[in-house]
């Protein structure tokens, strides 16, 4: 594997956030291989960290990601690009915690791709996204996705023009939670993720795989899919901590078991 070297940050805070950063703004963040590299890395340390229970994604400079490295596909007459290449999170890297885009400037086709996948979204109001696959020949069918998240009339004409949208757009139809000024940016992710973070573990990871299954399923089979999923959180030690904290007026001391 290519070394990573400073090519993707990771902040592991006290409070329970990983902030994990792409550092290459001369390239606009591009998904060169030592930034795939980096964010591989980045993910798999994220998981395996049990202090960090939610990560944000960001960039350095003008770009959040500016998408795939077109000269390395021209040097390498790259055809399908092996589903493996890209680090996405929870498609070909296995995450079990919550995510959130902090999209802080353009986020073009790859730039794209791994905000998507992330669980949330916040965006300045300078930044831009784009589905630009048209404009240089190539696919993006990693979009499919998006038509559990947008309009499928909004998401056709996104993918067949390849014209960006501005942040104010984007927050409208539905891809971005919410939306901030560029020096207020992170703050507003660590808002986000502080308010994930004052819910009892368990019971968010019940209520992220309810969103999941409701996604892939059908109504009743998701019912009964949750239900299931739910028993972890409802036969917790966490369950009775809750009201007991409630009843007392105190905070909840969650112990995740």
């Amino acid at each position: 594997m290519t070394d990573p070297g400073d090519a993707v940050l990771f902040d592991a805070r006290d409070d329970g956030i990983a902030i994990i950063t792409l550092n290459r703004p001369d390239t606009r963040n591009c998904l060169s291989k030592e930034v795939r590299a980096g964010l591989f890395a980045a993910w798999d340390r994220f998981e395996r960290d049990p202090a960090s229970r939610v990560a944000i994604l960001t960039g350095t400079g003008t770009a959040f990601c500016a998408g795939g490295d077109l000269k390395e596909m021209v040097d390498t007459g790259m055809a399908v690009p092996p589903r493996e290449m890209f680090p996405v999170p929870y498609d070909t890297v296995e995450l079990s915690k919550p995510t959130i885009a902090a999209v802080n400037g353009l986020a073009y086709a790859g730039g794209w791709m791994i905000a998507q996948a992330c669980d949330l979204c916040v965006a300045a109001t300078t930044a831009r996204f784009a589905v630009t696959e048209v404009k240089v020949g190539r696919a993006s069918p990693w979009a499919a996705p998006l038509i559990h998240m947008i309009p499928q009339r909004i998401m056709m004409e996104i993918l067949l023009t390849g014209k960006p949208i501005d942040a104010r757009r984007a927050y409208e139809i539905g891809l971005v939670n919410r939306l901030a000024e560029p020096e207020a940016l992170l703050d507003a992710a660590l808002t986000l993720a502080g308010e994930i973070l004052a819910g009892a573990p368990l019971s968010v990871r019940a209520a992220r795989d309810t969103v999941l299954l409701a996604t892939e399923m059908g109504r009743s089979a998701a019912l009964r899919a949750a239900r299931h999923a739910a028993e972890a959180c409802y036969l917790s030690e966490d369950a009775q901590e809750g009201p007991k904290a409630f009843a007392q007026k105190r905070i909840p001391r969650w112990r995740e078991r």
